[in-house]
């Protein structure tokens, strides 16, 4: 296919609504855009696909932050896992993805790292790799295996930056670790962007993270300390910080509604909403793996066999979108923001993703007035 033509669509992005809309792709590149008639020529040019919206919405390409499997593929298991997983969610809209990693030995975090860098530069939707462990601390490790956490020293840090070969996008550490200030400044050396979670820090601690870099608050409200009225934590650091995005899982699961809906308020424009989804995301509830620990799923609720810690979710970034609107009531516009133009800022990649603008990637997403999704484009080829 050498275009593509989608017309007659509600299109909804960060720059709001815009009905009876229309864009032309050549290639991977939206080429032109505006609402009515003006596709007409444009549909023409042979080699083109046509395609009627059918005044549904139409939303740029999903990013996705933070994502550990999904359709019973984990990301740790290998390329094909992986292959598989990236696969699931991109039915779900999910164009672009880091590929995140759980703490693991650090020879299986260097092969991981590597694996990334390899299907980073043979697939353009894979954004690279996000390292959530090892750099955690031990009484907010999660669904983290407490045995394989770390402090960070810079010999392993520069091995795990090295295994990536320029694709760690980003990393995750618990900022009142040793030497976790002076290893936010190497991750920011070589070009990751850098979340504090999986923390026990508290408001100044979390403040000083910020101050010397740290950008992202991993799944904000999630092995964290909370919000206190005489201890307001990391949370209220990253909410007093216009650099800092919140990272938020909306499942209805990992943080109530109400509270979700605090953040969007707190700090609009850095909320965005990520999956941390495992293997069960797009599969059925049962029994998974999470890096080197059982899981156990049931109503779609994903927990360490035989405790109640929550262990990742297994939601789709579509599901994510709805619940923004019909249980956080978002407007559309700044649900959409929150999956799209937010995480591609966070990665330096606004210029290029994240808005239904002329010069922008083809990413684009047909959905019903339901939320529910109907056709998936990515570099101006269909994936759904």
């Amino acid at each position: 296919m050498t275009g593509l033509v989608v017309h007659s669509a509600r299109k909804i992005d960060a720059d709001g609504l815009v009905d009876d809309y229309w864009f032309v792709a050549d290639g991977d590149t939206i080429r032109a855009t505006g609402s009515g008639t003006g596709w007409h020529a444009a549909a023409q040019a042979p080699g083109r696909e046509i395609v009627d919206a059918g005044g549904h919405w139409l939303t740029p390409g999903f990013i996705d932050l933070h994502c550990h499997g999904g359709g019973g593929h984990p990301f740790d298991d290998g390329p094909e896992q992986m292959l598989e997983g990236l696969a699931t969610h991109r039915a779900h809209g999910t164009t672009r993805s880091l590929v995140s990693h759980v703490a693991n030995p650090l020879a299986a975090l260097r092969e991981s790292l590597s694996i990334v860098a390899e299907l980073t530069a043979n697939d353009p939707l894979v954004l690279g790799s996000h390292l959530e462990g090892p750099f955690l601390a031990i009484e907010r490790r999660g669904a983290h295996d407490a045995a394989f956490l770390r402090e960070p020293g810079p010999e392993m840090v520069e091995q795990l930056i090295g295994a990536a070969r320029g694709t760690l996008r980003l990393a995750t550490i618990a900022p009142e670790l040793p030497n976790a200030l002076e290893t936010i400044g190497v991750l920011i050396e070589a070009g990751a962007v850098v979340g504090i979670g999986h923390t026990a820090a508290d408001y100044e601690q979390a403040t000083r993270a910020f101050e010397v870099g740290a950008r992202v608050l991993t799944h904000a409200f999630n092995a964290m300390n909370g919000i206190h009225h005489r201890a307001p934590g990391p949370i209220v650091a990253a909410f007093e910080n216009p650099d800092v995005t919140l990272e938020l899982i909306l499942d209805g699961l990992h943080v109530h509604p109400k509270v979700a809906k605090l953040a969007f308020t707190a700090a609009p424009g850095r909320v965005a909403l990520v999956t941390d989804a495992m293997a069960a995301a797009g599969a059925t509830d049962g029994d998974y793996r999470l890096g080197s620990l059982n899981v156990t799923v049931h109503d779609g609720l994903a927990v360490l066999s035989g405790t109640q810690t929550i262990a990742g979710s297994t939601l789709t970034q579509d599901v994510a979108l709805r619940n923004a609107v019909e249980l956080v009531g978002l407007e559309p516009a700044r649900a959409v923001e929150a999956l799209t133009l937010t995480p591609a800022r966070v990665l330096g990649e606004d210029h290029r993703l994240g808005r239904l603008h002329a010069g922008y990637a083809a990413d684009a997403v047909i959905l019903d007035h339901e939320w529910n999704v109907r056709r998936v484009f990515a570099n101006g080829e269909p994936l759904v």
